[in-house]
């Protein structure tokens, strides 16, 4: 290739670049419009006390996502000479201080001189411990040399937050409070007003804003990694999406996808969507290209998922929800079938108790001596128990349930890596569900996102055992100097803390 088509080539991508730069530019500036018409639009809406603060935050929340994305993808511009900076106001007197010096670690000048003390730079950063606000004087020293006039200072430190007030600590208190114990930033704000500041919801929201934006290829690495795995649970449950104009919600959903408790990787991951269309899940998981996932997804019968076994994906069912079926119908109507079959699922669960600590072949040879006898006999029994009852009744859906997906359901049978059911991903959004009234997000996805992206973290964290806050405080004030591509070592199943170095 000639230096002339090299460098039309070149000038090819580059002109491809910037247009794709100019119309990302181009949809964040429309849909800032669109928020900030709807944040000065809210007031007006039918919406209750509760939504309009709730919308208010997640408005706010997304501005400020907005903004840093659009700084990032436009060049730095030199502040114009003569304007004035606005100035922060000072962080009150009355809270306790505590300083940290920042001193150049060699005072020796180049000219050989010893370097004087002749000043220093001081900048105060808020931080939070539970009930405490405290302040952080980052205190800079400056040291020149009396014969030749260099003047050095120990650098900026850099921030998640570019020249923000809050530390790592506050902000991942904002967030493990706003994401993982389900308090808005509305009560936020009032909590910290009892001890000693309140920090306007805005700001909060802006923090927010700024923190899921630069934990976001956390998530796609965790993610990532997440899909190298051969065996997957995945469960979606409904949160309320308001929209505004209308002065309603309607339903969204927080799909969750985690590791089974036999992988050596400990991880669920949540993704946010605007309706429970199966489209959601084959984009999670990239099918419908040669490399999509082709593992086996661990499942409920709900169809949205149908899709995936055709692309490839192989299907486990879940034996919590076939068993569930007969349990209505004994502790609703005392059904005699559903108390035998309850007998059944009952020594399959038994086996199970068993296996769960034994090597991967030990548990599939206990399964295959065991499970399968029960197993086989349970669906003699429900077939023979089918041809009695009338059709449509309550019992013959529980038994159709059964009979329907009965390959999928004793799949695990044979498979030592695969569960009996798919109680480990109901259990990890359980907690989320009981905070979902909390939740009411803006009509753009942006906020579900963000949360969803959040909530993958610190839950990612406690399963493996480490404390939300602490690895959230640490990874926030690692992120502003860590390589992009080392990302994966503040995974929380890789992070060590940084006093573990």
């Amino acid at each position: 290739m000639g230096r002339v088509e090299a460098g039309e080539l070149e000038i090819d991508r580059r002109d491809r670049e910037i247009a794709f730069k100019q119309a990302t530019i181009d949809k964040l500036t429309h849909e800032m419009a669109v928020l900030k018409r709807l944040k000065f639009a809210s007031k007006s809406e039918s919406f209750s006390t509760e939504q309009r603060n709730l919308l208010e935050d997640t408005l706010d929340a997304d501005l400020a996502a907005m903004e840093l994305e659009l700084e990032q993808l436009t060049p730095a511009k030199a502040a114009p000479q003569g304007k004035q900076q606005p100035k922060r106001q000072a962080l009150p007197s009355h809270l306790p201080r505590r300083e940290i010096h920042h001193e150049p670690r060699n005072v020796a000048c180049v000219c050989g001189c010893v370097l004087k003390r002749i000043g220093e730079d001081v900048a105060e950063k808020l931080d939070y411990q539970p009930g405490v606000f405290t302040v952080e004087r980052h205190v800079r020293g400056k040291w020149v040399c009396a014969r030749c006039e260099t003047l050095i200072q120990a650098p900026v430190a850099p921030h998640i937050i570019d020249k923000g007030i809050p530390t790592a600590g506050l902000l991942a208190q904002v967030l493990v409070a706003k994401y993982l114990d389900h308090l808005p930033l509305y009560r936020q704000e009032a909590i910290f007003g009892r001890a000693g500041l309140a920090i306007p919801r805005s700001t909060l929201a802006a923090w927010v804003g700024q923190c899921g934006v630069h934990l976001q290829p956390l998530v796609d690495a965790l993610r990532s990694e997440m899909l190298r795995s051969q065996v997957l649970h995945a469960d979606e449950t409904p949160v309320a999406m308001l929209k505004p104009g209308h002065g309603k919600t309607h339903r969204a959903y927080l799909w969750s996808y985690c590791t089974t408790a036999y992988d050596a990787l400990s991880a669920v991951v949540f993704d946010f969507a605007d309706s429970r269309g199966g489209q959601h899940a084959r984009a999670f998981l990239g099918l419908g290209g040669e490399s999509g996932w082709r593992g086996t997804l661990v499942c409920d019968d709900f169809s949205g998922y149908k899709a995936c076994f055709e692309l490839g994906v192989t299907e486990a069912g879940c034996l919590a929800h076939a068993r569930r079926k007969f349990h209505e119908l004994w502790a609703n109507h005392g059904s005699p079938i559903g108390e035998q079959a309850l007998k059944f699922f009952g020594e399959l669960y038994e086996v199970e108790r068993v296996v769960a600590e034994l090597e991967p072949e030990d548990r599939r040879r206990v399964r295959q001596e065991r499970s399968r006898k029960v197993a086989d006999a349970l669906h003699q029994w429900l077939t023979a128990q089918r041809q009695k009852v009338p059709e449509g009744s309550a019992t013959a859906k529980a038994i159709d349930y059964s009979l329907k997906r009965w390959l999928a359901l004793t799949r695990y049978i044979d498979d030592a890596d695969l569960p009996a059911d798919n109680n480990r991903v109901e259990n990890q959004i359980r907690p989320i569900a009981l905070g979902r009234q909390n939740w009411l997000f803006a009509g753009s996805l942006r906020a579900g996102q963000r949360a969803a992206a959040v909530m993958s973290l610190v839950h990612s964290a406690r399963l493996n055992g480490h404390e939300p806050h602490a690895y959230l405080k640490d990874v926030l004030e690692r992120l502003p100097t860590h390589p992009a591509s080392r990302i994966a070592e503040l995974l929380p199943h890789r992070w060590l803390p940084t006093s573990a170095f």
